[in-house]
């Protein structure tokens, strides 16, 4: 009796030692793991570019890393620097543009807007009420938004040091993931199977088949929705390209497509009075706006064959539970339980069918 109490005691704080010092290390460690949760989400999809590299470079492994890591900071550093130099430079014509809507003048309300279904009338009233308030109403009605985007846009400014940081802190860490990939992957591996034997090893693999997929069916449409429209919106000559392009980007990622953004800027243009230029860019955006759509699922079946609800899903509760980096760890983690629940199903019916022909065969003898 003594001796059982003697080995549930050391098992206990055995127990409440490690739970203590995994706490710890991830309390350390907190700062960090943002960025290596976005350098697993791109070395898992580049891992065939870097092996392509080494290949090319005499089998040279630090080499491909090399370059892998110069491309790495060219894709985000460049973009995000040229952002920001953007932002800073037209700070303070995007303040004077801000601060100008308090002396804005809103015309007679048109005449298809009140023949709108439904909401029509609505709509055509409210405009009615805003066009019939002064420029004193309407600086009072206006002012607080229009401090809030100039405040937002200095906030934005002022943050970028940081993202910059965390991109470093990104770049580094999948560096040195490319020269011991096969170390962390059979790691991985070693993990899953301590945890669940061969079915863990299965979800660790579906785990990097759903990254994969993620990534290119978010991530790459995503580049290609914001390239394509960045190259429509620079041919009519629209201001501030690279911030609507950025804009666009994350617009794509959070599977609201290139629609919104493009439609604004074709309303701004027709605005201005600039009808060629406006109506190029509306052909334009219906020419662009199918294309996450038929690309997206054909990229995301490459990787995993996932329904297109869940990733949707993944995405949306993901960002709103863990943040940016959650557009990927949603996804990937629905993707992995929907994988495994799927399997699970299957391998009960395939035992109900075995099991049954087995009964059928013994009855028959």
């Amino acid at each position: 009796m003594n001796n059982y109490h003697s080995d549930l005691t050391r098992d206990t704080l055995a127990v409440v030692f490690l739970f203590a010092l995994i706490a710890a290390s991830l309390f350390i460690l907190w700062p960090f793991l943002g960025a290596v949760v976005w350098a697993i989400m791109i070395v898992i999809p580049t891992w065939s570019i870097l092996l392509l590299l080494q290949h090319f470079l005499w089998g040279k492994r630090w080499m491909a890393v090399t370059m892998m890591t110069l491309i790495l900071l060219a894709v985000f550093l460049v973009p995000f620097s040229v952002g920001i130099a953007a932002l800073v430079e037209n700070f303070g014509q995007i303040a004077a543009w801000a601060t100008s809507l308090s002396h804005f003048t809103l015309p007679p309300s048109p005449d298809w807007l009140g023949n709108i279904p439904v909401v029509g009338p609505r709509l055509s009233s409210s405009w009615r009420q805003f066009a019939e308030l002064n420029r004193e109403e309407m600086a009072t009605r206006l002012s607080p938004y229009v401090g809030g985007v100039v405040r937002w846009t200095a906030g934005q400014i002022g943050s970028f040091g940081l993202f910059l940081t965390q991109i470093l802190l990104t770049v580094i860490v999948a560096s040195v993931l490319y020269a011991n990939g096969e170390s962390a992957a059979s790691m991985a591996l070693r993990f899953g199977s301590r945890l669940a034997g061969e079915r863990g090893q299965e979800a660790m693999r579906l785990a990097a088949q759903a990254i994969r997929g993620i990534a290119l069916g978010v991530v790459l449409t995503a580049l290609i929705n914001a390239a394509l429209s960045g190259l429509g919106l620079l041919a009519v000559g629209m201001p501030f390209v690279l911030v609507l392009t950025a804009m666009i980007f994350i617009s794509s990622i959070l599977q609201i497509g290139v629609g919104p953004i493009m439609i604004c800027a074709v309303a701004w243009l027709y605005w201005t009075g600039s009808s060629t230029s406006a109506t190029v860019l509306l052909v334009w955006t219906v020419l662009v706006s199918p294309v996450d759509n038929i690309l997206r699922p054909i990229l995301i079946r490459t990787g995993a064959d996932i329904p297109l609800l869940l990733i949707f899903a993944g995405v949306i509760g993901g960002l709103i539970s863990f943040g940016v980096v959650g557009i990927f760890v949603g996804p990937v983690v629905l993707a992995v339980a929907y994988t495994l629940f799927t399997a699970w199903i299957d391998e009960s019916v395939a035992v109900g069918h075995v099991e049954e022909h087995t009964g059928t065969e013994s009855s028959k003898q």
